[in-house]
C-alpha cells in the first residue's frame, strides 16, 4: 500500500489527537492511578470501533483494543502515567501550575496518544481493504514506578502479538539497536528494641544502625561488581526522635546491570549484607523484592524498518512551535549531546528541534537506565525509537520537557504516529520481514527462557500506598 495514504491519516486527524494528548497533558495523574486519562485513550478507541479489554492483568487502567480479523497480528504500546511533583505550565520558566503535583516530564501524554493514532491509521487501512489482519493497542500503566507491563507479560497479553512498535519522547529521531539495564528493586526493614537513648542505650537495638550498616555494606561492594552495574538506596524510615534509640527503620535498594542474571547475583549479595547488617544490631531484617525488571532484547531488523520509516515520514512541525523551543532551549544548563554521533552535535547545538532522522547510535549499548518495555521485548520482537519532542539536549524529568508536552511535542508525537503506522504496515504485509525479525528474536534469546522477576504475590496497589 502507498504508506502516503497512512501519513495523511494521522495528518488528517491531527486536531483530535492534539486535542488528545493536551487533555492528559493537564490532568497527570501517577503510577497505576490513570483512571482518566486510561478511559480518554479507551473511549477514543472505542469510537474508532476497537474491541476494548479493560483492567488486563488485574490492573485498573491497563486495557488491550484491538482492530481486524486473524493474522498476521501486530501490536503498539501506549503509556501515560505521569511524574510526582513535575507541575509545570508550558512557559518558558520555572511556574508549577500545582506546586508538589504531579505533570508529564517523561511526555506519556505524547507517547500514548502517538501510538494510539499510528493504531488508528492502520485501522482506517484495514477499513478500505488495503491492509489484511489485526492491529492491537497495548494500553500499559505506571512505567515510572512499579512497571505495569511484567504483571501483563506473566498474564500472557503479549503473546499474540507477532512483532510489537513501541518509541519514546527525546530530542532526536532515531531507531534504536541498543538495550537497558536490567533492575531488581528491595524494601528492607530492620526491627529492633527501641529505648531511652540516654537514660538506657544498653537496653535498645537500634533499627537505624542496622540501615548504615546495610549501606556501608553496599559501599564496599561497589568495587567488586562490573563498572556498568548501579546499586541506588534511600532510606524511607530511620526513626523520629534523636533520643530514642529507633525500633524501626527502612531502606530501599535498587540494583541494575546490563545482563538480567548479574542483576540477580548481586541482589543476592544485597540480601546477605541485610542479613549481616541485623546480626551486628541483634536486629530483625525483612528483605522484600518489590520490583524487578529484565533489560531490553534489541532487534535490529525492526531497528532498520522503523529507520527507513522515518526517513520518509515529514516532521509536522510549526513556525510558532519552533520559536517556543528556542526560548525554551535558552533556559537549558549546559545541555549535553553526547547520546546521539560526534557528526551531527553541532547541528544538535545550533538547533532548537533536531528534527532531522539520524542512524541508530545505540548499538552494542545500554542506556542508563531501566524500562518494563525489556520484559515485552523477551516475548516477541519489539522495534523501539525516539522521535523528537523537546527542544534539543533537554533532559527528560525535567520542567522543560513538562513545558514542551503541552503544545511543542505534539510536532513529535505526529511524526512517531507516522512511524508506527508505517512500519506496523510494513509487518502485516511483508512476510519476510516478520520472519526475520522472529528469527533475530530467537537468535538473540538463545536458550534463556523469561522468567518473571515480578514475585508472585507482588500487590502494584500494596506498593504504592505504601
Amino acid at each position: 500500500m502507498d504508506k502516503q495514504d497512512l501519513f495523511d491519516t494521522v495528518e488528517a486527524e491531527r486536531d483530535w489527537l492534539t486535542d488528545l494528548s493536551r487533555s492528559i497533558w493537564a490532568n497527570p495523574e501517577v503510577a497505576f492511578k490513570e483512571y482518566d486519562s486510561a478511559e480518554k485513550l479507551i473511549s477514543a478507541l472505542e469510537e474508532e470501533g476497537f474491541e476494548v479489554e479493560r483492567g488486563v492483568a488485574g490492573l485498573d487502567t491497563a486495557f488491550v483494543a484491538r482492530y481486524g480479523e486473524g493474522d498476521p497480528v501486530v501490536g503498539t504500546i501506549g503509556e501515560y502515567d505521569a511524574l510526582p511533583a513535575m507541575s509545570q505550565q508550558a512557559k518558558t520558566e520555572r511556574d508549577p501550575i500545582e506546586e508538589g503535583a504531579p505533570g508529564h516530564g517523561c511526555g506519556h501524554n505524547l507517547f500514548g496518544v502517538a501510538s494510539l493514532g499510528g493504531a488508528v491509521a492502520i485501522k482506517r487501512a484495514i477499513e478500505r481493504g488495503d491492509l489484511d489482519g489485526t492491529v492491537v493497542f497495548y494500553g500499559t500503566p505506571a512505567e515510572e514506578a512499579g512497571g505495569g507491563k511484567m504483571y501483563m507479560v506473566r498474564e500472557g497479553v503479549f503473546d499474540e502479538a507477532e512483532a510489537v512498535i513501541s518509541w519514546h519522547p527525546g530530542w532526536y529521531n532515531a531507531s534504536s539497536r541498543g538495550s537497558c539495564l536490567a533492575v531488581d528493586a528491595f524494601e528492607i526493614a530492620f526491627e529492633g528494641e527501641t529505648s531511652h537513648a540516654a537514660a538506657s542505650p544498653e537496653s535498645g537495638r537500634s533499627a537505624l544502625d542496622a540501615v548504615q550498616l546495610a549501606s556501608t555494606g553496599i559501599e564496599y561492594m561497589r568495587e567488586h561488581v562490573p563498572e556498568e552495574a548501579r546499586i541506588h538506596y534511600v532510606i524511607t524510615e530511620g526513626g523520629s526522635a534523636p533520643n530514642v534509640v529507633p525500633a524501626e527503620a527502612t531502606m530501599e535498594v535498587l540494583v541494575r546491570s546490563p545482563e538480567r542474571d548479574e542483576v540477580e547475583r548481586i541482589s543476592e549479595w544485597v540480601r546477605e549484607i541485610a542479613k549481616g547488617a541485623a546480626t551486628m544490631t541483634q536486629t530483625e531484617a525483612d528483605v522484600t523484592k518489590i520490583s524487578g525488571l529484565y533489560d531490553l532484547l534489541p532487534n535490529h531488523t525492526l531497528a532498520d524498518a522503523i529507520q527507513e520509516n522515518m526517513d520518509a515520514a515529514e516532521f509536522p512541525i510549526t513556525d510558532e512551535q519552533l520559536a517556543f523551543a528556542e526560548e525554551l532551549k535558552a533556559t537549558l544548563d549546559s545541555p549535553s549531546y553526547d547520546r546521539i554521533p560526534k557528526e551531527h552535535r553541532e547541528a544538535a547545538a545550533e538547533s532548537a528541534m533536531f528534527t532531522d532522522p539520524i542512524e541508530p547510535n545505540d548499538e552494542g549499548e545500554s542506556i542508563p537506565g531501566s524500562t518494563d518495555e525489556g520484559d515485552v521485548s523477551w516475548i516477541v520482537p519489539l522495534g523501539r525509537f525516539s522521535a523528537a519532542t523537546w527542544p534539543a539536549g533537554t533532559s527528560a524529568h525535567s520542567w522543560q520537557a513538562v513545558a514542551a508536552g503541552e503544545d511543542l511535542g505534539t510536532a513529535g508525537m505526529l511524526f512517531a504516529s507516522k512511524v508506527i503506522a508505517a512500519t506496523m504496515a510494513d509487518l502485516l504485509v511483508d512476510d519476510e520481514l516478520r520472519a526475520a525479525a522472529r528469527e533475530e528474536f530467537e537468535t538473540r534469546k538463545g536458550e534463556e527462557e523469561y522468567e518473571c522477576p515480578m514475585p508472585e504475590n507482588a500487590d502494584p496497589y500494596q506498593l504504592i500506598n505504601r
